[in-house]
């Protein structure tokens, strides 16, 4: 109810306006009458009449004053009535072509949001609701135009960015293979290196493929989470086993500061894959000889996880767009960890699945990427 009333307001200045129009043609009606019966019916209005029957119909004086008597004096209220309402009518008949005025108005708004000139509607001051709505459904049509002309771009930018990921190691399988077939008689020992180096080329190219169909199944929500309450202390300390030839290969090694008690509600595969992709991303940063630091803790009715570690800056204008597919960090697109650029989207839809937020601050070779978690059912067990 409160909406309704609320858009009647919006149009008060217009309705107020259309009233004191009837009410001005009302009056006007009524005035015109008052002097038509001033100036001459008064004086002269019985015999014009007379004169009038006596003109357009055969008949005497006599008669014409007695059809006068009984059919227009004996009733002049009633036509007195009448005749200011045919007045009142022929005032509102001006007044509707003028009020369609509002109309071709409202027309020529529609045509100027068709033509989306950037430019703001503006209506008379009765039709400010309207105009209001109008701009704001122009906003709307622009912004939609500008993200469809971004979603299109991200499209593009999606192929080119998987075709050359997938062109590197189609190449050196297309390559080794090649040597293989145009040397029979190669070596047995140089063969097999052959062999071994184009089959491990050939996993990463499944590697990246599956990666893209799954960032592409996030992202259209086709992913069911299994939840289950999740020791989240006890898979922190199994990944950090399961890290730690990596880490130890350029002298890092990871700290965990939590709670043993520490539990989440959520699908353990998923958000170990989460925490995997970036302890990965983490290690392939770091500074030689560096530690990298996770801290879990509550906040609330959520679990926060956070990894710091010390190694290059990144920008600001980059911090976001880690999350975004294929990004990496070098820009000639080529990794010395051989990421394909979409571990840290796909880590950012899992946690969105979850009703979470990841974040990632970056500052004094410091870099920190915090996983916000809602606690869920957890809390309970």
């Amino acid at each position: 109810m409160k909406r309704k009333d609320e858009r009647q307001g919006d149009y008060s200045r217009l309705i107020t306006k259309t009233y004191l129009w009837g009410f001005g043609m009302l009056l006007a009606a009524v005035i015109i009458i008052a002097l038509f019966y001033a100036i001459f019916w008064q004086n002269k209005g019985g015999d014009f009449v007379v004169s009038l029957l006596q003109n357009f119909f055969p008949m005497d004086y006599y008669d014409a004053l007695y059809i006068y008597q009984t059919v227009f004096r004996n009733n002049i209220t009633l036509i007195w009535l009448l005749a200011i309402a045919i007045v009142f009518f022929l005032l509102f008949y001006f007044f509707i072509r003028r009020f369609t005025r509002y109309f071709n108005e409202i027309n020529g708004g529609i045509d100027a949001l068709v033509k989306q000139d950037g430019k703001d509607i503006v209506l008379p001051p009765e039709m400010s609701a309207t105009e209001k709505n109008l701009n704001t459904v122009r906003r709307t049509l622009e912004k939609r135009t500008l993200e469809a002309q971004l979603a299109e771009q991200k499209k593009n930018d999606l192929v080119m960015y998987l075709a050359h990921d997938i062109k590197t190691p189609l190449t050196s399988v297309i390559g080794y293979l090649s040597l293989l077939d145009e040397a029979p008689d190669m070596p047995s020992a140089q063969r097999v290196k052959y062999v071994h180096i184009t089959l491990n080329k050939a996993y990463r190219l499944e590697t990246l493929i599956n990666e893209f169909f799954e960032i592409t199944r996030y992202h259209q929500q086709q992913i069911r989470l299994e939840k289950e309450p999740i020791d989240l202390y006890y898979m922190l300390v199994q990944m950090i086993d399961e890290f730690y030839p990596i880490l130890s290969e350029n002298g890092n090694k990871a700290v965990l500061c939590a709670d043993e008690n520490l539990a989440v509600w959520g699908d353990a595969v998923k958000l170990a894959r989460v925490f995997n992709n970036i302890l990965k991303n983490a290690a392939a940063y770091s500074d030689p000889g560096t530690e990298i630091a996770i801290d879990a803790r509550e906040q609330g009715d959520h679990v926060a996880v956070s990894f710091a570690n010390r190694g290059i800056t990144i920008p600001p204008e980059k911090l976001e767009a880690l999350f975004e597919k294929f990004f990496r960090l070098d820009e000639a697109r080529t990794s010395n960890t051989g990421g394909s650029g979409l571990g840290l989207s796909i880590a950012r839809e899992i946690v969105s699945l979850h009703g979470g937020t990841i974040e990632a601050k970056s500052e004094n070779r410091q870099t920190v990427f915090t996983v916000l978690l809602p606690k869920g059912d957890a809390v309970k067990n």
